[in-house]
């Protein structure tokens, strides 16, 4: 073999790096994915059929598994071109659910529409439209990125529609993690932070007066403030998760023997999975949880020095964040860190659209990584 040969296959550093990257970004799913049908067959034990909800999540991650293939392979820079009508159909379907023939109002919020026997979360739809419309954007208008105008105003009012329309559900806390994660977008993309700074204060401000304007939402607040004064009422879910994590101990009571999935936690197969995951099986598998959460960030933050462009940069970081941070966020909810919010735990809760949507995310992740693991040949000039 000759040094021309040598000089054009990839080195050995390459080729063992890039599967390695894939499979600290797979495993960790497959984990989750399959830990979360374990956990939902105690979840549902209080229903008729114990298996009910695991058949219809496996229905829903059959789908989200081809949804996430197709993220794989996509091209990325054609999915540029899908942003603006990604972002349009977003917002229509954002709107729709808000009109009251059309949107299925659950506990006082309108946020699902009924497709037949098909239900989803257009705010799920959203989260990933935004991450695209925004990374589409900041890659467009790069060079005025320190400017006001294109810089920080406009995707701010991009970020502003969906947030808006979002809180009118109401939901604040996909409304806070879309928020979190744009404005994330934004700065990374290098938007002055002397732009930044007072819309996150005034954000903050506004957050804070809704909240204070809505009764059930400012008594969940306070009732935070004193959770076990408040257990009969306002943190009832809050008080029963705690029971459920000192149950649980270290190994948990075993799988399908706990009690808070019969009716004493509201909700167990949903925003409060973790709970039941606590209680049966203890807390070396909270602690896998948060880990394997924790290597999808990491193994997403090694990789983003090798993105090519913005584009690729801002959206390997907003799909990262939407799934780290809504993680994150729930299971501080269900462990009493924060006041207490229905959100999602990714992969594991049940629920259709979120799943699919993180499975989306997912693969996107995947293929920044796989075309960014390639071997980009430069070819030499000859000057005369």
């Amino acid at each position: 073999m000759n040094a021309d040969d040598e000089a054009g296959k990839p080195s050995a550093l390459n080729r063992g790096s890039f599967p390695g990257s894939l499979i600290l970004l797979v495993a960790p799913v497959i984990f989750l994915s399959v830990l979360g049908l374990l956990v939902l067959t105690s979840a549902g034990a209080s229903n008729a059929d114990q298996m009910a909800l695991v058949k219809k999540q496996s229905a829903w991650m059959v789908l989200a598994a081809c949804v996430c293939v197709v993220a794989v392979f996509i091209d990325l820079s054609k999915l540029r071109k899908y942003a603006m009508p990604l972002a349009a159909i977003s917002l229509f379907l954002l709107v729709l659910v808000l009109i009251p023939q059309i949107g299925r109002e659950v506990n006082g919020a309108r946020r699902w529409i009924a497709l037949g026997p098909v239900v989803f979360q257009p705010s799920d739809i959203a989260k990933f439209a935004l991450v695209i419309m925004l990374s589409s954007y900041v890659y467009e208008y790069q060079r005025f990125s320190k400017t006001f105008l294109f810089g920080f105003l406009i995707p701010f009012m991009i970020l502003s529609c969906f947030c808006g329309l979002i809180i009118l559900e109401p939901d604040f806390g996909t409304t806070a993690l879309c928020g979190g994660v744009g404005l994330a977008i934004i700065f990374l993309a290098g938007t002055r932070l002397i732009y930044l700074i007072p819309s996150f204060i005034l954000g903050g401000a506004a957050f804070s007066v809704l909240i204070y304007f809505n009764p059930n939402r400012f008594q969940r607040l306070v009732s935070f403030l004193d959770f076990e004064a408040n257990k009969s009422e306002g943190t009832y879910q809050l008080y029963q998760a705690i029971l459920a994590f000192g149950a649980g101990g270290a190994d948990g009571v075993g799988l399908g023997q706990g009690r808070q999935q019969l009716s004493f936690l509201p909700e167990a197969h949903t925003d409060f999975i973790f709970a039941v995951i606590g209680e049966e099986l203890g807390l070396v598998f909270t602690l896998l949880v948060a880990a394997a959460f924790f290597v999808l960030f990491a193994a997403t933050m090694v990789k983003l020095r090798k993105a090519p462009n913005i584009f690729e940069f801002s959206l390997a970081t907003g799909a990262m964040l939407m799934i780290v941070l809504q993680a994150l966020f729930n299971m501080c909810v269900v462990t009493g860190l924060v006041p207490t919010k229905g959100i999602s735990l990714p992969f594991i809760s049940y629920g259709g659209s979120n799943l699919v949507v993180m499975f989306a995310f997912v693969g996107l992740l995947t293929n920044c990584v796989r075309s960014w693991g390639k071997r980009t040949e430069i070819q030499p000039t000859f000057y005369e």
